[in-house]
């Protein structure tokens, strides 16, 4: 085996310990603390965070696929107030002066409401903000902003105005060209993007003849949808010129590397931590191990076209 390789990346003038961060939505830092050290990552990304509290969708808000899921939460939090004042400091604690990285995934119905979550939390204790424009499985908001390139540049202005802390954009795959909309937030002052969310599906229980989800439909997250986001990844990198943070089915340090040959910066999971609660750090594992034993000497040498 040859010599270590070198994990760190740097991108939005931070740079951070490895390229494997959790995705928004599956990271419980109080949950997950309890299975692995989260301190060693790149960084971790919460769950969204509004400017008030939200209930999310009724139950039952989670169905199993073949090769996924399919999920309606609906974004529940207890809004920005709160997670700054209990959750946030509990991160911090957790991850001391380990150099990893937090993001907070911000969520709103509405412009306004974006804005006001995003004040508070660039305020905060935090690295970076994710945009979530781009959320399937909530009534208002949501998947409207990251479908329409108009709605998503909007969204991103108005949220780039108030916020000094480097914004992330989440884009969804649910359109015609996601190019489209990536090139609409980056002109509005998107610091980087990440991609892709949950794409829309449904399950229906044949033996009661009825949606397996109150909600009707989800979003499906998993290995079914990791060759779409690679291509989506794959497509995304060569049409901006901000950083891209690959996520979709990453399942294993091969999965990983793969977007970061497609040309990912860095990359989340997700769906894999709902199986495996400590999956974020084993791929990060596994990773390594993969680029040490085909003598990659860190992760900007992955990328497709370098040796």
């Amino acid at each position: 085996m040859s010599d270590e390789p070198y994990l760190g990346v740097a991108f939005c003038g931070l740079t951070f310990n490895n390229p494997v961060f959790t995705a928004s939505g599956t990271f419980s830092a109080r949950e997950s603390g309890r299975f692995y050290d989260f301190a060693k990552l790149g960084a971790v990304t919460t769950k969204g965070v509004s400017a008030r509290p939200w209930l999310g969708n009724n139950t039952p808000r989670i169905a199993e696929t073949r090769s996924g899921m399919l999920n309606a939460i609906g974004l529940e939090n207890p809004g920005a107030d709160r997670f700054i004042a209990e959750e946030l400091p509990f991160i911090r604690e957790y991850i001391g002066d380990s150099g990893a990285r937090v993001i907070v995934n911000v969520a709103g119905h509405d412009a306004d409401e974006y804005r006001e979550a995003a004040e508070k939390l660039d305020g905060a204790d935090v690295d970076m903000l994710e945009l979530n424009i781009s959320c399937p499985n909530i009534r208002e908001g949501g998947l409207a902003f990251g479908a329409d390139p108009r709605m998503a540049a909007e969204v991103t202005r108005v949220v780039r105005r108030v916020a000094r802390k480097p914004l992330i954009v989440k884009l969804t795959p649910n359109v015609t060209d996601i190019t489209e909309i990536a090139r609409a937030v980056e002109s509005e002052g998107a610091d980087a993007l990440s991609l892709i969310n949950t794409l829309v599906g449904m399950s229906i229980d044949a033996d009661r003849r009825a949606p397996l989800l109150a909600n009707v439909s989800g979003g499906l997250s998993g290995p079914a949808i990791k060759p779409v986001a690679l291509h989506m990844v794959y497509r995304t990198v060569r049409a901006v010129r901000i950083p891209v943070i690959g996520m979709g089915g990453i399942m294993s340090g091969v999965d990983a590397a793969e977007f970061l040959m497609a040309g990912a910066s860095a990359v989340a999971v997700g769906t894999a931590s709902l199986i495996k609660p400590s999956a974020p750090l084993d791929i990060c594992a596994e990773l390594e191990t993969f680029m040490a034993e085909r003598g990659y000497a860190n992760v900007a040498s992955l990328s497709l076209g370098t040796n």
